[in-house]
């Protein structure tokens, strides 16, 4: 699967790791540039990417970035293929981030705001489990003691591609619904 990991810190730069040891084509895309992205996440296979490029011909685009950076730049998504899956992974922590209202005030999912924001549905993945967790704690199908990761999607197809990715980055998927719930992740 060709994979597009927005962010390269905690979450983004195990996600890129583990899907492309998992035999992904990976590409990692910072904001600052792709002179900026982690050596030890190029070390997997993994390939920097200026965000431009970052989204084209992808089958699913993973946001591990804070809920304020993710529609920079605003078009980004303008062309992305509707059957692109993109997942986030990011949880809204009001005393770091930026202030959302309409979570804050307004008592929406995060996730719905981000979908919002992008124009297209979005899932959520890898947000229940901290970055320590995902980077040592994944391990092979079937082993004993599985640590499972929820996984949020409002469609069944994306929500599938979420889930086959959860399995592939060492976790057993749960499906946990529709993003609307995503909340109780």
């Amino acid at each position: 699967m060709k994979i597009t990991v927005f962010g390269d810190e905690a979450i983004g730069g195990n996600l890129a790791r583990k899907l492309s040891l998992a035999g992904h084509h990976v590409q990692v895309a910072d904001a600052r540039g792709p002179e900026a992205v982690a050596a030890e996440v190029l070390e997997a296979g993994t390939r920097a990417v200026a965000l431009d490029e970052s989204v084209q011909g992808r089958d699913a685009i993973l946001l591990s970035i804070p809920f304020e950076v993710a529609g920079k730049p605003a078009d980004l998504f303008v062309n992305v293929p509707a059957e692109t899956v993109v997942i986030d992974t990011s949880n809204h922590y009001p005393h770091l981030n930026e202030r959302i209202e309409a979570v804050e005030d307004g008592g929406k999912v995060e996730s719905v705001c981000t979908s919002e924001l992008l124009g297209r549905p979005v899932g959520k993945a890898w947000n229940a489990a901290l970055a320590e967790t995902q980077r040592t704690r994944g391990v092979p199908a079937g082993t004993p003691g599985r640590i499972a990761i929820p996984v949020a999607g409002d469609f069944e197809e994306a929500r599938k591609v979420a889930m086959s990715l959860v399995d592939d980055a060492g976790f057993d998927p749960y499906d946990a619904g529709v993003v609307a719930d995503s909340w109780r992740l």
